[in-house]
C-alpha cells in the first residue's frame, strides 16, 4: 500500500489563488480528482491526503465535500483561522475527514507569527481536537516552529517539504540547523515533498531526501507528491520515485504508508 500524504485540488475559475502567478502560471487551471485518479492507478498509490491551497474556510469545506465523494481521499488538511477566539467551535463544526490544519506561515511578514499568543491558543485547540498541524515554513520561520513544537508536545506537527531547503543556493544558510532542531522533537514528522520545484533540473535531490530520513527516521518521515505543484519540476511518477529510490527497502513501508496513517490517524479499513 502507498499513501500520498500531500496533494492538492483547486479551480481558479471558482476562487482566487494569488500564488498561482509568475513561475506557477502553468498551474492556473482546474486540478480535480478525475485528473489525479489515473496517475494513482498507474503508480499503485492507494490513497491520499489533500492539503489546502488558500486561506479559506470555504475551501476547507469544499475539500471535505470532495473527500466524502472520492474514495481515494483518506484525509483533509484544511485551513481555519487560528487567531479566532471561536476556533474550537469552528473545528467542531467541520464534519468529515478533517485530519489536520495548515496555514501559509512563510507568507506572513513576521517570521515569528507562529509565536503570537492567539496563534498559540489556536494550535492548542488543534491538539484538543486531535488534529495535526502542518508547518509550511522556510528557514526564517524554523526557529519559531521549533519553539512552537516544544510548547505543544501533545500536538502532532508535520514539516511540509522539509522546510523548503534553499537548494538553488547550495543549501547555504540556517535551513540545515533549523530543520535538524525540529526533527529532534519527537512530536514532529518530516515530509520530503515538493523538492522537485526547489532545485534546478538535474540537481542532486536524493541526498536531501536521505538527510530528511536521517534526521526524522522512517517512523517520522512520509511521502507526499505535492501534486500538481510537482509538475513544475517533474511528473507524478518521478516525484514518487525520488522518495522511493532514496529510502532503503526495509524503511519503505513506513515512509510510503505507515507514518502517514499513524500521524494523520487515517482510516484505511
Amino acid at each position: 500500500m502507498i499513501v500520498d500524504a500531500h496533494q492538492h485540488f483547486w479551480d481558479p475559475a471558482l476562487a482566487d489563488y494569488p500564488w498561482l502567478a509568475d513561475d506557477a502560471e502553468a498551474l492556473r487551471r482546474r486540478f480535480g480528482p478525475d485528473d489525479l485518479a489515473p496517475l494513482l492507478d498507474e503508480h499503485g498509490v492507494d490513497g491520499t491526503v489533500v492539503v489546502q491551497a488558500r486561506a479559506s474556510l470555504d475551501e476547507t469545506r469544499m475539500l471535505l465535500e470532495l473527500a466524502a465523494a472520492t474514495p481515494f481521499v483518506l484525509g483533509v488538511v484544511g485551513w481555519v483561522d487560528l487567531t479566532d477566539d471561536d476556533v474550537a467551535r469552528t473545528l467542531a463544526g467541520l464534519d468529515g475527514a478533517l485530519v489536520g490544519v495548515r496555514h501559509q506561515v512563510h507568507d506572513e511578514p513576521d517570521p515569528r507569527w507562529l509565536l503570537r499568543p492567539d496563534v498559540q491558543r489556536g494550535i492548542a485547540a488543534l491538539g484538543e481536537a486531535g488534529l495535526a498541524y502542518d508547518l509550511l515554513v522556510r528557514a526564517a520561520e524554523l526557529p519559531a516552529a521549533v519553539e512552537t513544537a516544544r510548547r505543544h508536545p501533545d500536538v502532532r506537527f508535520v514539516l511540509d517539504h522539509v522546510g523548503k531547503p534553499p537548494l538553488r543556493a547550495g543549501e547555504r544558510g540556517s535551513w540545515p540547523a533549523g530543520a535538524a532542531s525540529l526533527a529532534a522533537l519527537p512530536n514532529v514528522t518530516g515530509r520530503p515533498s515538493g523538492l522537485c520545484t526547489e532545485a534546478e533540473p538535474g540537481a542532486a535531490l536524493v541526498p536531501t531526501v536521505a538527510r530528511a530520513l536521517h534526521w526524522f527516521g522512517p517512523e517520522r518521515c512520509m511521502f507526499g507528491s505535492d501534486w500538481p505543484v510537482c509538475l513544475l519540476g517533474a511528473d507524478y511518477g518521478a516525484a514518487l520515485e525520488l522518495v522511493r529510490s532514496s529510502v532503503p527497502e526495509p524503511f519503505r513501508e513506513a515512509v510510503l504508508v505507515g507514518t502517514a496513517i499513524r500521524t494523520y490517524r487515517l482510516d484505511v479499513g
